[in-house]
């Protein structure tokens, strides 16, 4: 049987659809289909059922598809562990984050990214739905949470914390910001996340902590959009660190409430580099990892 036929197999079982693991493979969809349809002949099975309105693996697909899985990935490590030893790292890199970490943090970066390793084609996935990272194929992503749990490789790429920031313009002409029972005098720009949009916490140098109902008449996504509300003045926003630095440092926002802890879940949060659980770690990946590693925790 040919591998690859195999692999486009098992990449219609994971996508649930011809059309969607052609558009992952950079592929007709009729050569898809072809693929399938002469593995399934030559097993003598049917691994699909074919209606008009869905597509569904039969028994024999299910069988196959958790059998022939752990042999491709196995495959696929062993070709590229060899490639690896002799080269270069080098292959396409399937890279997913959220859109205002990709935009802030990892774009500002490719340059650098691809003059050190001019051998790796990067697609960047910014979105801000949790990607399935099997299905969807990507090498890495990059997380922003207390913790991330599942089937993964997990490891923390730096400490985010959260502040109440706003534009030197709207704190001249607004009612006082000392503490944080002043932000019910404030429509709050928020998030629109559960605990983002309707209370914030506080923690305080003596570790008490408040809990501060907030409220506001713009609730505005992604995180870019609450930066530039923030920069224009519509009122205070939390943010984390990676988004508000740069601005804070250069004079377009202030850091409000700075005696107290600021965030809307939890204190301790990260971004977390996660990527599918695997024997090999692909060196594209590693140059990856590496990189931001030196990038961001220096």
């Amino acid at each position: 049987m040919n591998t690859q036929d195999i692999a486009l197999f098992l990449e219609v079982a994971r996508s649930g659809s011809f059309a969607e693991a052609a558009r992952r493979r950079g592929l007709d969809p009729s050569a898809v289909s072809r693929a399938v349809a002469g593995l399934e002949m030559r097993l003598g099975l049917r691994l699909f059922e074919r209606t008009t309105r869905r597509l569904s693996l039969t028994e024999a697909g299910e069988t196959c598809l958790a059998r022939m899985a752990p042999l491709v990935e196995e495959l696929e490590a062993v070709a590229a562990a060899a490639r690896d030893s002799t080269t270069r790292p080098s292959g396409h890199l399937r890279l997913s984050a959220s859109v205002s970490f990709g935009q802030r943090v990892i774009v500002p970066r490719l340059a650098a990214f691809r003059a050190a390793f001019p051998s790796i084609t990067v697609e960047g996935l910014f979105s801000d739905a949790n990607v399935d990272l099997v299905a969807e194929r990507i090498d890495l992503a990059i997380r922003l949470a207390p913790a991330v749990s599942g089937d993964l490789i997990v490891s923390r790429l730096m400490t985010t914390r959260y502040k109440v920031v706003a534009s030197p313009a709207y704190l001249a002409g607004a009612p006082r910001l000392a503490a944080p029972a002043d932000l019910a005098g404030h429509r709050v720009l928020r998030f629109p996340f559960a605990g983002y949009r309707d209370r914030w916490l506080f923690r305080d140098r003596a570790g008490a902590i408040a809990e501060q109902p907030v409220g506001g008449d713009l609730v505005l996504a992604p995180a870019l959009a609450l930066l530039e509300a923030a920069r224009g003045g519509l009122g205070p926003a939390l943010l984390p660190d990676w988004l508000v630095d740069d601005d804070l440092a250069g004079g377009r926002l202030v850091h409000c409430l700075t005696e107290w802890q600021a965030t809307a879940t939890d204190f301790d949060t990260a971004a977390w580099l996660v990527y599918p659980s695997r024997a090999y770690l692909p060196a594209k990946t590693r140059a990856m990892i590496d990189f931001l590693r030196a990038e961001l925790q220096g």
